[in-house]
């Protein structure tokens, strides 16, 4: 209750910032701080909260590289984005994150590039009222949501700690998650049955795909901090924001509880608050392996903090992965 009226009056928490504030506000003091050109990666950036994260980002001077597997909607968001900011340097990429080849294609287009990565926002998500599958033949919000955004995750941490070494500058990899990870029950997340679902739930996938982006950042943290590397990976919870996927999940709503519950809801500058919070404040120099909701560090599930649970998934997504793409095991 006393986090549920937190959250209603847009109190600040100890970081200064609270439900209320939105992307622009919590980036205000960090702009002095981009004193040499960062890049980030933030996909998902042609909808919802990843336009407001892509747009302040690049006012904040930051360089923006948009994977898309929409590129004239992409040319559109940084024409857009140019028209605010001249200066913004926007770079655009094709993807398809529900395609593992396609992932890896363009992880090795942007390695060639030989640009500098200072920052990973694995920020794009869908959710499916019916099951589908992937090229990859994977569950279609599994694939997207969490695996898409681990093989970027793998392929490009090294070129992230290479520029963290070479410039001083901490790396930063934030997962995108939501709340509705805690819906998860143990017996209830079954790496098999994920890829797989006999009997399928989309909210149910959405949620589970949300809590393995927990998982990651748990584990990859280790890994990271193991070897003294000047990267960190967090996990960001938006918000309950006005967005196209909230609508597509009205089906475990009723019409009357969404028009109340919509008052409620976050626009999506203030829904992208958290992301551009951890992406850039100064404040966070260091930190890892956490869970922020409202700009402010929170608590995520028993099970989301499970380092058993965060180790076999990592280890079954390698193995995976490697099968797939036809790749050694690591």
């Amino acid at each position: 209750m006393k986090e549920t009226l937190r959250y209603l009056a847009g109190i600040a928490g100890p970081s200064g910032y609270g439900s209320n504030s939105t992307a622009e506000q919590v980036t205000e003091d960090s702009s002095c701080c981009v004193s040499s050109r960062l890049t980030a990666i933030i996909t998902g950036a042609t909808s919802g909260i990843g336009v407001e994260t892509a747009r302040v980002l690049a006012k904040r001077g930051v360089r923006v590289v948009i994977p898309a597997r929409d590129l004239r909607r992409a040319a559109e968001l940084k024409e857009e984005i140019q028209k605010e900011s001249p200066h913004a340097e926007i770079i655009l990429l094709e993807i398809d994150l529900s395609s593992l080849t396609s992932v890896k294609r363009f992880c090795s287009e942007f390695l060639s590039l030989e640009l500098p990565l200072n920052i990973l926002i694995n920020n794009a998500g869908i959710f499916s009222q019916n099951l589908e599958f992937s090229e990859d033949k994977i569950e279609m919000t599994f694939a997207t949501n969490y695996l898409g955004h681990f093989l970027i995750t793998e392929m490009l941490v090294e070129k992230m700690v290479e520029t963290a070494d070479k410039t001083g500058i901490q790396g930063r990899i934030i997962n995108v998650t939501s709340v509705i990870h805690s819906w998860v029950k143990r017996d209830e997340f079954s790496f098999n049955q994920m890829l797989n679902p006999k009997n399928y739930n989309g909210t149910l996938s959405y949620a589970q795909s949300k809590l393995a982006n927990i998982l990651h950042v748990k584990e990859m943290s280790r890994h990271l901090k193991a070897r003294n590397a000047r990267v960190t990976i967090n996990a960001v919870h938006p918000g309950i924001v006005k967005t196209g996927i909230i609508r597509a999940h009205k089906g475990f709503i009723t019409d009357s509880l969404y028009f109340i519950a919509s008052k409620l809801l976050k626009s999506t500058s203030q829904g992208a608050s958290t992301t551009c919070y951890v992406a850039l404040s100064p404040q966070l120099e260091g930190v890892t392996g956490k869970y922020f909701e409202d700009c402010n560090e929170s608590n995520c599930s028993s099970l989301a903090n499970d380092e058993s649970e965060a180790q076999k998934l990592l280890q079954r997504t390698r193995a995976l992965i490697n099968k797939q793409l036809g790749q050694p095991a690591a």
